[in-house]
């Protein structure tokens, strides 16, 4: 009598006699030139039809388990027979798994941070955008419009990103930053995050040095220093990124925010571009100069990139709309100097041909138009609105007890609590979430082996573009509460 355990629930199915067989025969139970029921009569056994049947022995012939030939009952396949027991099942292996050097290293990280909390009241999780910001409709139209003009044969197209978009990008650049470069010159690519990496990869080795302001994206440091690069934290001030400390850090790339520094939003004058442009020139290093908020400016003027003041040869400018449209369309670019273009695209190929072309069509559209520009400046509007909602706010809710940085410009301020030490955070956090408020620390974003003396006490990095009005009040009126409870305590 054939035994076969189905599912929990359901009737016996191909895949239960499928399974069931190869490991009967796996196991040797059946020899080789064993024969099996024919199809009818295994079928009237166990009460399936005989498709069922019939199903699960073309599957087992196609993996050679058995052999099948009209008019005669299977057998099975002497290939299958000899096969190892651990063959058909691998088993885990113990040790420790082999990974390159590369590998190694990037286990030394931390993990990415999971799925956000979606049942909390207020969440202040910086980088997210309110959905209804999305400009629905102008893009529904701009992708339905390039599924109409699709192609007669549908094939890889150029790495560095459609020409479309890039002569779009060129002259979205020349308008609102001033930068002029070559169609040739930029690299679309899938975010910020993979233009961060192709840098990495390209310009640095293993044992290299490069700057990075402190605190900074924490994420951009992690990228260089999966190269196997060690960082040269450099500390930053009203200013950004102090530029007299550089002579002394023999790097071959400096990673900076000069226009909205992250997270603190000091903006880099213009004496400190210039000696940080000079450095460059004299010690042949690269600046990778991440603008990824330029089009959020509140109480002070657009300031032109590092780009736009010496030649661009020592420059890699990087953009996003992941701050403008949605952090999930995955749409970056870079500019690059014109001897690594070649290069660039060459590694742009490499990892992923190229960007989703359907997405780069519609966004090219969107700037074409003009729908793009109307957008920012209906964005930039109501992200100003939300704002000075949270900064009255916060000044309502803890006055003199807060300092707050980075509020002239882009989606986040950085709120320092001049009264909670440092070894109360995780606590405040704790008890916040439990009110329905999600906030973030700066700490981690501080280069570890450097305690600036801002870090001895709490310091939250509060984005509110996701929020309205009424969530960003609320928000704030609870976390008052907890912290009126800790200060208590």
């Amino acid at each position: 009598m054939f035994q076969i355990k189905a599912r929990r629930g359901e009737r016996v199915g191909s895949r239960d006699i499928y399974q069931a067989l190869r490991d009967q025969i796996s196991e040797g139970v059946y020899g080789a030139d064993g024969l099996l029921p024919s199809s009818r009569a295994l079928a009237t056994e166990l009460g399936v039809s005989r498709t069922t049947v019939t199903v699960a022995y073309e599957q087992l012939a196609a993996e050679g388990f058995i052999e099948v030939r009209h008019g005669m009952r299977p057998r099975v396949g002497t290939a299958a027979v000899s096969l190892p027991k651990n063959s058909i099942v691998p088993k885990s292996s113990s040790g420790a798994p082999r990974l390159s050097s590369y590998g190694e290293r990037l286990r030394t990280l931390p993990a990415p941070t999971g799925e956000p909390q979606h049942n909390l009241i207020a969440d202040f999780r910086y980088g997210d955008l309110a959905a209804a910001d999305f400009p629905t409709l102008p893009w529904k139209r701009a992708i339905v419009a390039a599924i109409a003009q699709r192609p007669p044969r549908l094939t890889y197209d150029d790495a560095r990103g459609t020409r479309e978009l890039r002569v779009a990008l060129q002259r979205y650049l020349w308008r609102a930053r001033m930068l002029r470069c070559e169609t040739e010159q930029i690299i679309v690519v899938n975010g910020s995050q993979q233009a961060l990496d192709l840098c990495a990869r390209l310009l640095l080795d293993r044992g290299d040095r490069f700057v990075v302001e402190n605190p900074c994206y924490a994420i951009a440091r992690h990228a260089f220093a999966a190269t196997g690069a060690k960082a040269i934290s450099v500390a930053v001030d009203k200013d950004g990124l102090n530029t007299a400390l550089l002579s002394k850090t023999k790097a071959r790339l400096a990673y900076v925010t000069p226009s909205h520094q992250f997270p603190l939003g000091s903006v880099m004058p213009i004496g400190r571009r210039q000696r940080l442009l000079e450095w460059a020139r004299k010690t042949n290093a690269y600046i990778v100069e991440d603008d990824y908020d330029s089009e959020y400016r509140y109480d002070i003027k657009p300031v032109p990139p590092l780009h736009v003041l010496g030649d661009g040869q020592n420059v890699i400018y990087v953009g996003t709309v992941s701050k403008t449209l949605s952090p999930t369309l995955r749409i970056g670019y870079l500019v690059v100097p014109p001897h690594l273009e070649t290069v660039f695209c060459a590694a742009k190929h490499l990892v992923d041909r190229h960007t989703p072309v359907l997405e780069q069509s519609a966004l090219a559209t969107l700037l074409e138009s003009g729908a793009y520009d109307s957008h920012v400046r209906k964005v930039r509007r109501r992200n100003g609105e939300r704002r000075a909602t949270l900064l009255n706010a916060l000044r309502r809710a803890f006055g003199e007890t807060i300092a707050i940085e980075g509020a002239d410009a882009g989606l986040h301020v950085v709120v320092w609590f001049r009264d909670i030490p440092l070894a109360m955070e995780q606590k405040l956090i704790g008890r916040a979430a439990e009110k329905g408020v999600g906030i973030h620390s700066v700490a981690p974003l501080y280069a570890p082996a450097l305690q600036e003396r801002k870090s001895i006490r709490v310091g939250l990095i509060m984005g509110y573009a996701s929020l309205d009005a009424r969530r960003i009040e609320r928000g704030v009126e609870l976390l008052a509460q907890v912290v009126a409870n800790l200060r208590s305590a």
